[in-house]
């Protein structure tokens, strides 16, 4: 203290800022069951006793790919790790014109005119467990849509758009036996079916249960609920989610007058009875099971801290664990009580086996594979290491004991404002403890200036040790919501050097021009340096379809497609076919040509596109 103020650094700043805000909005922060904040924990140094570099020699290569969100771009984005390069950006939710993604007739299809995404979180398919390398799903909580990619070419083959939601938040694949289903949360309330005139007790939530091959919606359960992320057991035999506003209120305020939200667990032996014994009802073409409180026994609601927001299950399959955010603790709920609790045997809170303090903002959990948690503090800017088994031994120790927070292993602070964090293979059963990823919100004095628009500061930690040890900081272009982080050995497999010519019904093996009508179709094969056409004659008002197959075999060898004034640019891998369709509205001579580098002759690869007056 110095003349009566107290001495405030930028991170301390920081959490006091952050506390005015909880306190601001929800009244108080929420204590443990006992009353405690807990007691301030020390530090721990970053000089850990991890020991693992993060540098790759030229032609050496990354131990894992990295799969992120892409936030705000729409976007998914493949980084390799430890390195943190950024490797290939997948367009889901966007328009790109580099690969021409919302240009050609294909993805055009997929996203029904909607260009424009949100992507939060990406979730991969599984095998007892285990990912498989066959898919990835990604959310779109802007416009409520799931899409599917497909890990040997990289591309999104499937686009879903889900109706009676809006806010589409929380996304998680089966893990046993295998991905048939995955699931998805509406964190915003509607009316369902959607009328402006509902009273807002009439608005709901919906936990979404897709059909993982055929993505299509199985059925929706329909909520009071907020509901944020989401989760799956190992057994196959739940999802799981946070939520928020039983109030079913409108504003802040009114969402946070409740003193406890819940955890809530859906049972899918009996959401399949449900759909069989036709206890549903059908609005916009989904199966909507009411699983209101009261309504339905499919579900178990678990009270847990005041606006609960991440929920991870270990990697054992023994422990779901709920992240407070105005709370300083965690939940720990055993999975294994779970059937007692839908069997009436004990109470949804009995489940509950530890509410471990673990700081300020407690947002996301991730596991080392040796017994240990990971979570990101938001308010206080920390990866905090704890041991789930001493967490629950603490329960049943003295107040007194418990306040020596026992648990906590280790804290790393990171720069700044920690949102989702992740750690190598943590979200299966063979999470091994090597590398973890904190996605930080805030940037300052990390890079370089850019101007008003900072990037996010991603942070690479080495988790082999005891302690936590900061290896590397990475910007990230705005805003990447989570990642996963998988084993090289069980993706690189998968991935294809090229693409199955034939897979496409349009592929193009001879060129020529097709006219039926007004309809025109310009078949061209690409081989270095070379379109199959060098000339093509249309008319004024034609409409005008032009297919694209890469005939060249070399792995890297990929083609362009560019029309001069059309808004027209694509690229083709190798063996892939594309097509774009325009009206040739303008009279003229228009070079078509090759925006890859592909030859010696690349500059030369093009040919006339001549729009004739009608």
């Amino acid at each position: 203290m110095k003349g009566g103020f107290m001495s405030v650094d930028r991170r301390n700043f920081l959490k006091y800022i952050g506390m005015a805000s909880v306190a601001a909005g929800a009244g108080a922060v929420m204590l443990n069951d006992k009353g405690q904040d807990g007691p301030s924990v020390a530090h721990a140094e970053t000089k850990g006793n991890g020991h693992q570099s993060a540098e790759l020699k030229p032609g050496e290569l990354d131990a894992y790919y990295g799969f992120w969100s892409g936030g705000h771009s729409g976007e998914v984005r493949i980084l390799g790790v430890p390195s943190m390069r950024e490797l290939k950006r997948i367009p889901v939710f966007n328009m790109d014109v580099a690969t021409g993604w919302g240009i050609t007739n294909e993805s055009k299809a997929m996203l029904r005119g909607k260009f424009c995404g949100d992507t939060h979180h990406v979730h991969g398919s599984y095998k007892d467990g285990v990912y498989d390398g066959k898919y990835l799903f990604v959310n779109d909580k802007l416009n409520n849509r799931v899409a599917r990619i497909r890990v040997d070419y990289m591309e999104v083959d499937k686009i879903l758009d889900v109706p009676n939601i809006q806010g589409m938040h929380g996304l998680f694949t089966q893990r046993s036996p295998r991905t048939e289903w995955l699931v998805c949360n509406s964190e915003f309330q509607v009316p369902v079916p959607n009328q402006p005139d509902m009273a807002t007790d009439k608005y709901y939530g919906a936990h979404t249960i897709i059909d993982a091959e055929k993505m299509e919606v199985v059925c929706q359960v329909m909520m009071d609920e907020n509901m944020d992320l989401a989760a799956t057991d190992y057994g196959g035999r739940y999802s799981m989610t946070t939520s928020y506003n039983i109030e079913k209120g409108v504003t802040i305020s009114e969402m946070l007058a409740s003193d406890f939200d819940y955890m809530l667990v859906f049972n899918w032996d009996r959401i399949r009875k449900a759909l069989k014994d036709g206890k549903f009802k059908v609005i916009e073409g989904v199966k909507v099971i009411d699983g209101r409180e009261g309504k339905s026994d499919i579900v178990i609601r678990i009270p847990v801290a005041k606006n609960p927001h991440g929920i991870n299950v270990s990697p054992d399959g023994k422990y779901a664990i709920c992240s407070g955010k105005v709370s300083p603790n965690c939940t720990v709920v055993s999975i294994d009580k779970l059937a007692e609790a839908f069997d009436g045997k004990i109470k949804p809170k009995d489940c509950i086996v530890a509410q471990p303090y673990i700081g300020l903002g407690p947002l996301h959990t991730t596991f080392d594979g040796r017994g240990n948690a990971i979570t990101s503090v938001f308010i206080d800017s920390t990866n905090v290491k704890w041991n789930v088994q001493k967490a629950i031994d603490a329960e049943k120790k003295s107040a007194e004991e418990k306040k020596k927070n026992e648990h906590i292993v280790d804290i790393l602070d990171i720069n700044y404002q920690v949102g989702h964090i992740m750690a190598t293979m943590a979200e299966t059963k063979e999470a091994d403890g090597k590398w973890l990823i904190s996605l930080n919100k805030f940037s300052k004095d990390r890079f370089i200036n850019v101007g008003p628009l900072k990037n996010e500061c991603e942070q690479l930690v080495d988790i082999s040790g005891d302690k936590l040890k900061l290896i590397h900081d990475s910007a990230q272009y705005l805003e990447p919501h989570d990642c996963i982080i998988v084993r090289r050995d069980i993706i690189e497999k998968i991935v294809k050097d090229r693409h199955n010519m034939f897979e496409h019904p349009l592929a193009v093996t001879k060129s020529g021009m097709d006219r039926k009508g007004k309809k025109v179709t310009i078949k061209l094969t690409a081989n270095a340096p070379l379109y199959g056409l060098q000339e093509v004659k249309v008319k004024k008002g034609d409409e005008v379809t032009v297919i694209v197959t890469n005939n060249d075999e070399i792995s890297d060898l990929a083609h362009g497609f560019a029309l001069s004034n059309y808004n027209i640019n694509f690229v083709i891998a190798p063996f892939q076919t594309k097509s774009v369709t325009f009206v040739a509205d303008k009279p003229g001579v228009y070079w078509a040509y090759c925006t890859n580098f592909c030859h010696a002759l690349h500059l030369e690869m093009r040919m006339r596109i001549i729009v004739e007056k009608a």
